[in-house]
């Protein structure tokens, strides 16, 4: 596991699983486009939905909820990466959300 740049996962985004963990409230104001919507306390039950053979960014608001992810992941085999500085560095680099 690493942590990535939003300007990596911008380009990373249209290839890879991009893991939204953060609370229903929070992604109301706005998710990565394409991103997959999965509360860290429902990552363990819902890993299955997740394709083993593509890698992984996790996010959440600032990367300290995103990095637990991304470990939890790997440690269940997933090639997993970790954004750093969360939807807040996102949103301050004006990239597009949904």
């Amino acid at each position: 596991m690493s942590e990535i740049t939003v300007a990596e996962v911008d380009v990373r985004r249209v290839r890879d699983q991009i893991v939204d963990v953060r609370e229903d409230g929070e992604v109301a104001e706005g998710m990565i486009p394409g991103a997959i919507h999965m509360p860290l306390g429902q990552l363990a039950s819902r890993a299955g939905e997740l394709d083993r053979e593509r890698p992984v960014v996790t996010v959440c608001r600032s990367g300290k909820r995103s990095a637990r992810a991304a470990e939890e992941l790997a440690a269940a085999g997933f090639q997993a990466d970790t954004m750093g500085g969360g939807m807040i560095a996102w949103q301050n680099a004006g990239l597009p959300t949904s």
